[in-house]
């Protein structure tokens, strides 16, 4: 008796059975017609649940409300199919397909549920860790620019007046500098043209032996005191 019906959980022999029940003419019903749709719209559903729990709690590209919004909408036509999946393995017994279904569903729910918790765990780990390094990034900056300041915490009471390092009061003391420029020396006047008065030619008298290049006389003293005094 348990040859020809084998159990459920004897999956190799229930399987055989619904197949040949199936290529059976003189048994009524096919019961592949409804396992093999069942059990594709069953997967297909919990990959989209799946992949949702992703984006919405590992990923957090989807908020909850949304994430799980599309998860309840998501979950009637998995147990549906889960349903006609195990109506067609349990070759059309209600009550048969009805256990298995709840096993199917609750067993997905707590793999679902751990798979969810799990991916929080992860993110929460992942947000841990950045804002841990963060903290350590900033508290080495701070204690680099509180470091280098020493010169800083004892300049601090020369310009701002109160109380020293060590408790000490202080002063603040200005000094003037003054900063001598030296003078910058006078260059010598430079020398000026005369005009010869014989043949109005124009030169300097240093430059040509004091005579006239084009005539040859000899530069006036008038026009060479004048061109001194320039």
């Amino acid at each position: 008796m348990s040859s020809h019906n084998p159990g459920t959980l004897n999956m190799r022999a229930r399987t055989r059975q619904v197949v040949d029940h199936h290529y059976d003419d003189e048994k009524p019903g096919k019961p592949l017609y409804l396992l093999i749709p069942g059990g594709l719209v069953a997967l297909v559903s919990l990959v989209l649940i799946i992949y949702l729990a992703y984006l919405t709690f590992l990923q957090g590209s989807l908020s909850q409300n949304e994430g799980l919004t599309l998860m309840a909408v998501l979950a009637p036509f998995y147990i549906g199919g889960v349903f006609l999946f195990s109506y067609g393995y349990e070759l059309y017994n209600v009550p048969k397909a009805l256990r298995l279904t709840a096993i199917i569903v609750f067993i997905t729910l707590a793999a679902v549920v751990i798979v969810a918790v799990l991916l929080l765990t992860f993110g929460a780990m992942g947000n841990n860790r950045e804002s841990r390094s963060s903290r350590s990034s900033r508290s080495e900056s701070a204690s680099s620019s509180s470091g280098g300041g020493g010169m800083g915490w004892g300049l601090w009471p020369i310009f701002f007046g109160g109380f020293g390092p060590f408790g000490s009061p202080t002063r603040t003391v200005t000094r003037e500098v003054i900063r001598e420029v030296p003078a910058t020396p006078a260059q010598p006047p430079q020398p000026q043209p005369v005009q010869c008065p014989y043949c109005d030619t124009s030169y300097i008298p240093a430059e040509n032996n004091f005579t006239c290049p084009n005539c040859g006389a000899a530069a006036p003293e008038e026009n060479l005191r004048n061109a001194g005094s320039t």
